[in-house]
């Protein structure tokens, strides 16, 4: 789909069809600056620890199916056993970060960003 519209002037003029774009060295201005190093150090202090989190519980997960089968294959109740708990557990926790990170991102990181981004718009 092709379009007849110009690329935005990448020299920080406006145009009919809107604001300014912040020119390159304006985005490596902010890239090294402290607002954009603690929004980093923000989505860092909750995405690391949770993604070393969950790779240590799959891997528990991967272990315990290897090497516990007796353990893993104890009935919990009926024909579920500790195997399918914990696997069904798998897809819990997915399902938890990403609720988790969405939580995150809405509260801590977009208004950060969003102050970033008008600060960026306002002095193009």
């Amino acid at each position: 789909m092709a379009t007849e519209a110009p690329p935005p002037p990448r020299d920080g003029t406006e145009t009919a069809a809107g604001p300014a774009q912040p020119t390159t060295e304006q985005f490596v201005e902010v890239q090294q600056g402290p607002e954009f190093g603690e929004l980093r150090r923000t989505y860092r202090s909750f995405a690391f620890p949770l993604t070393l989190a969950f790779i240590a519980w799959y891997l528990l997960y991967v272990l315990l199916s290897n090497y516990a089968g007796g353990f893993m294959g104890t009935k919990v109740f009926g024909n579920i056993n500790v195997a399918l708990v914990l696997g069904l557990g798998q897809f819990a926790t997915t399902f938890l970060i990403a609720w988790l990170y969405s939580r995150h991102a809405a509260n801590r990181l977009d208004p950060q960003s969003d102050a970033i981004r008008e600060r960026m718009e306002g002095d193009a």
